[in-house]
């Protein structure tokens, strides 16, 4: 019995067949699903019928291809650029844990994705092979330097694969720090490719098309419903994820979607404005303030959860409904904001946007030198104030004003 048999595994009256992978330790047995999911089995009384031998290679899962992508260049076809930063839609199974890991430079991809050929000629680059949660400041300059790059180089659009859990803060960051020219198309994959009902194929086909299509703007394509029907175009600056694995996660907040993808068609229609193509001369705005905190209000914290902020440039406050705090934190607000600090508020519900003006502690608020950032989103007022420090001369009063599509002048109804 050896690692890549297929095996039947009985144990306590539970039958398992599958694909027998290796194991970091004597005690599990390590077993592939035909679902694609990896479960561990004690040895211990384990019953273990060899069903069929070297099913599959492990040995070619665990290392790279010394292959390149040949893909013929087309003179009739536009280039899109392919980033690579990692996650799960560059992402395969760790035969050593059984967890997924990204792992997939962008040539990988392409082999992943035979559907992509014909539909572009393709430059692959990778920025970084990291999951998500570790991305970084220094990981969006040198994304955003590499998108120049690309560009200069004769691009005609970018698609950046990304890790989905924070891929609506490096859209918004690159939404702050680029003008752009062409399409830039984030995508990502809710389920790696090793499940059957990974979405990466169909996310990474729509986002080339978005990327050859006529918004010059930075975007996110992922998937619109549950079903492979078509991906939703989303506003870099105006969506975020709403769910931990469903693929259709992203949403755009206060507004309908940029724009659709039909997956059959390819056909892109589009449901507000954007900026065309080769409107915007390319221009690189990359400077970031780190010190730039986002903080949660909730009923019972501890002021002193404030002492540590002494020394930020800025602070975003997620408050609740039209932008509130507990009336006993006005004062320590107000000494960061004596000291230098830019306070902005921003609300925890998911639509509407932030007014002070109603109760007598947001007019508190405001007197203690807090500015509204309407309905900007959170998670994307942060990026905007380390963008906005860094690069203006009033970083306050630019959290008033729209720079790249992230706050609305008024709140409507869309459905």
């Amino acid at each position: 019995m050896n690692a890549g048999d297929l095996v039947r595994v009985t144990r306590a009256g539970v039958t398992n067949e599958g694909v027998l992978m290796p194991s970091s330790t004597e005690e599990y047995l390590v077993v592939k699903l035909d679902g694609g999911y990896n479960i561990g089995i004690a040895r211990e009384d384990a019953d273990v019928d060899v069903l069929e031998t070297d099913v599959y290679d492990i040995e070619d899962a665990q290392t790279d291809s010394d292959g390149t992508s040949e893909i013929e260049f087309d003179e009739d076809l536009p280039t899109i650029s392919l980033i690579s930063t990692g996650g799960t839609i560059a992402s395969t199974v760790d035969y050593r844990t059984g967890a997924v890991t990204a792992q997939f430079d962008a040539e990988d991809v392409l082999r992943a994705v035979p559907d992509l050929a014909g539909r572009a000629n393709y430059r692959g680059r990778v920025v970084a092979n990291i999951l998500s949660e570790n991305m970084t400041t220094d990981v969006w300059f040198d994304l955003a330097e590499a998108v120049v790059e690309e560009i200069e180089a004769g691009a005609d659009g970018v698609v950046i694969m990304h890790g989905t859990d924070t891929m609506q803060f490096s859209a918004s960051a690159l939404a702050f720090m680029l003008d752009t020219p062409v399409p830039i198309v984030f995508t990502g994959s809710q389920r790696s490719a090793d499940r059957p009902s990974s979405d990466n194929v169909m996310n990474a086909v729509c986002a080339v098309e978005a990327a050859k299509g006529d918004a010059a703007e930075v975007m996110i394509c992922m998937h619109a419903s549950e079903s492979d029907d078509a991906c939703a175009l989303h506003e870099g600056t105006r969506v975020r994820k709403n769910h931990t694995s469903r693929r259709d996660a992203f949403q755009t907040i206060g507004a309908k979607p940029l724009g659709e993808v039909d997956y059959e068609s390819e056909e892109i229609t589009f449901r507000r404005g954007y900026t065309p193509r080769g409107e915007t001369d390319l221009a690189l705005h990359a400077d970031l303030d780190d010190e730039v905190e986002l903080v949660k209000f909730t009923p019972g914290m501890d002021i002193a959860a404030l002492d540590y902020l002494d020394e930020k440039s800025g602070l975003i406050i997620e408050g609740t409904g039209l932008g509130h705090v507990h009336t006993d934190f006005i004062p320590r607000i107000e000494e960061l904001v004596d000291d230098g600090t830019v306070v902005a508020m921003t609300s925890q519900c998911l639509e509407g946007r932030v007014c002070d003006r109603v109760y007598d502690t947001g007019r508190d608020l405001l007197d203690a030198g807090v500015v509204e950032a309407g309905d900007t989103l959170p998670g994307t007022a942060k990026v905007k104030l380390m963008w906005a420090l860094a690069n203006l001369s009033d970083p306050a009063e630019a959290m008033g004003r729209d720079l790249a599509g992230e706050l609305t002048q008024r709140s409507v109804p869309w459905e």
